[in-house]
């Protein structure tokens, strides 16, 4: 039986610790179930590594960092959709297409605003490297 909304649980600590289980869950599903995440986890380690060897500036780190997180915020965000769709729609429909198909342009708009960025911040910086 459900309880009803006016019967909801206390709020406690332990159990906001606990529940943090099922997003750990969530993480290994994705990292186990999205090929393109291990990708994404390339280029992400490439920009810190380059971060590094380049002496990046503190504000390009944030971006370097946000641009990472985006990108693999969208991923999962992608993959929970292609989930749900498996399960609400197991035949093929147009709409469940659609559906899938602009999850997956949201991730490959965040791949290329992070190229844009990665650019920004390390192209000039290479290309420094060159001239001396």
């Amino acid at each position: 039986m459900q309880k009803q909304l006016s019967e909801k649980k206390r709020f406690s600590i332990i159990s906001r610790i606990k529940s943090t289980n099922n997003a750990w869950r969530g993480i290994g599903i994705f990292i186990r179930s999205t090929h393109n995440a291990w990708i994404h986890c390339f280029f992400g380690i490439l920009a810190i590594y380059l971060g590094f060897v380049l002496n990046i500036s503190n504000i390009e780190w944030v971006l370097i960092i946000f641009s990472i997180g985006f990108v693999i915020l969208a991923e999962t965000i992608n993959t929970a959709i292609e989930i749900d769709i498996d399960l609400t729609s197991p035949t093929y429909h147009p709409y469940a297409r659609d559906t899938k198909d602009v999850a997956a342009g949201a991730v490959l708009i965040t791949v290329f605003i992070s190229c844009v960025v990665g650019l920004i911040i390390f192209l000039p910086k290479i290309l420094l490297l060159n001239t001396i």
